[in-house]
């Protein structure tokens, strides 16, 4: 019996994102194809707009934060994840041993600041971009 769109979608909300991740390298392999997005080739009008934006963008106002290693400490960084994140214990073991891994994406730079030194003060090796 084949699977609604309806129940297909029902599904993946349901998943965690580590399951997501997953899912989507499954795909990506089984299928033969990137979820990575398409560059598009560049006009005449498209560099003009691309050197407008890239004036606005000197001023980042989005951050990552990643975890690039966890560390002696692997529990005390493993808590300070489940702190600054809504995963769960399995999830957020999944997140510190897949390092080097993006703990939290577009957010503010106060925020990714003291997000860094939490995990930077569990003993972990954090990056922010």
């Amino acid at each position: 019996m084949a699977i609604t769109k309806d129940e297909m979608m029902e599904a993946i909300k349901g998943m965690s994102v580590m399951d997501l991740a997953e899912l989507v390298k499954a795909l990506e392999e089984e299928f033969g194809v990137s979820a990575a997005a398409p560059v598009a080739m560049a006009t005449v009008q498209g560099v003009a707009a691309t050197s407008e934006a890239a004036a606005s963008e000197d001023e980042q106002t989005e951050f990552t934060v990643s975890l690039q290693e966890i560390g002696p400490t692997t529990i005390n960084v493993l808590q300070a994840v489940r702190e600054v994140t809504t995963l769960g214990l399995k999830e957020a073991k999944e997140l510190v041993e897949s390092a080097p891994t993006a703990v939290k994406e577009s957010i503010a730079k106060e925020e990714a600041d003291q997000l860094k030194e939490k995990l930077e003060g569990a003993g972990a090796v954090v990056t922010v971009q």
